[in-house]
C-alpha cells in the first residue's frame, strides 16, 4: 500500500509555517491603497522598498520592491527565503544558471540563499510583491 501520508505531511508543514508568519501581526486587518505607499531608497541604483507588514530589519516582512528600467543587479543573495509575486514590468532572473523571463503574475520563490541576477527588461520599472520569512538583506558575491 501506498504512503499517502507525505503530501498531508507536506501541506500542514506549510500551513503551520505560514500560521507562525501571521503569529506575529497585530490581528487587524490592512488596507493600503497604491497611492498611500510609502517607498524609501534602498541604497543605490534607484531601488526602492515600500513595506506593509512587520519590520524589513527585524524579522519576517511584506513588502513592494521597485527596480528602475535598464537595472541589472550584481550576483547576490538574501538570507530570507522569500516568495515573490511580479506586480509590473518584467525581470529576467538568472538562477542556478538558468534564465527565467517574468512579468507581471509571475511567481518565484528563493530559498537556502540561491544566488542571482535579475535584469529590468524594458522601459518600465519593475514592481514585486515580497513576503520574507525574516529579516531582509543583500549579500553579495564574492
Amino acid at each position: 500500500m501506498k504512503n499517502n501520508y507525505a503530501p498531508v505531511a507536506v501541506i500542514a508543514a506549510a500551513l503551520l509555517s505560514a500560521a507562525l508568519v501571521y503569529a506575529g501581526e497585530s490581528g487587524k486587518s490592512v488596507v493600503l491603497p497604491k497611492s498611500d505607499l510609502k517607498w524609501k531608497p534602498m541604497g543605490n541604483a534607484g531601488v526602492a522598498a515600500a513595506p506593509v507588514s512587520g519590520d524589513m530589519e527585524k524579522g519576517p516582512c511584506r513588502f513592494f520592491l521597485k527596480y528602475p528600467a535598464g537595472l541589472v543587479t550584481p550576483l547576490h543573495h538574501h538570507t530570507a527565503n522569500h516568495h515573490v509575486t511580479m506586480i509590473s514590468g518584467s525581470i529576467t532572473l538568472t538562477v542556478g544558471g538558468k534564465q527565467h523571463r517574468l512579468g507581471p503574475g509571475a511567481y518565484f520563490m528563493l530559498a537556502d540563499r540561491a544566488a542571482h541576477v535579475a535584469k529590468v527588461e524594458g522601459n518600465e520599472d519593475a514592481i514585486m510583491f515580497i513576503q520574507a520569512e525574516a529579516p531582509w538583506d543583500v549579500v553579495m558575491a564574492k
